[in-house]
């Protein structure tokens, strides 16, 4: 009898062990929790904004990630045409980082803009200023650093606000 007693009490571990294993490792928890809950056609899609605008010059280009792959001709045309096309940037020589460092500070002397966020690798601002949220980018080109602003949807920004915000940043770093 004793026999049989050990036996029972072996399986009893046993089924313990695999009870409490099934419930601490999650199997049985209640599916999918947020977006991925929705039915695949329900789901939003974020598209990255470069990606449904073609450039003005190019049509359908595909946008590069990385200026050193880009062929030098077309760069600098492109360069070239942005200033030109809008009135929402501008050219200043230096690099990249020393153009930031630069619109930083010019952004912190402008009465009435709030900085709500940097990102010196992404070379942005994000701005609040007169009623209008945009950011202020700072890229680099051939000829030094562009300055620019640049709506939510990623296109230049040409409303009242970043036109004006973007003269003063103008008259303040061309000095």
């Amino acid at each position: 009898m004793r026999h049989s007693v050990s036996t029972v009490r072996v399986l009893s571990y046993a089924l313990l062990a695999v009870a409490v294993a099934a419930g601490t490792t999650g199997c049985f928890k209640r599916g999918a929790k947020g977006d991925y809950a929705l039915a695949p056609e329900m789901r939003p899609l974020e598209v990255p904004p470069d990606l449904n605008v073609p450039t003005g010059a190019g049509g359908n280009q595909v946008p590069v990630l990385s200026a050193a792959t880009q062929p030098a001709a077309p760069a600098a045309a492109a360069t070239t045409a942005a200033p030109a096309a809008n009135n929402s940037g501008f050219t200043i020589p230096g690099s990249k980082e020393e153009a930031f460092a630069k619109v930083g500070t010019a952004l912190e002397g402008v009465e009435g803009v709030t900085i709500a966020s940097r990102a010196q690798l992404l070379g942005s601002y994000d701005v609040a200023y007169e009623g209008s949220n945009f950011l202020v980018r700072v890229v680099a080109v051939d000829a030094g650093a562009y300055i620019s602003a640049v709506d939510p949807r990623g296109l230049p920004a040409t409303a009242e606000a970043p036109v004006k915000l973007i003269a003063a940043l103008k008259a303040k770093l061309t000095q």
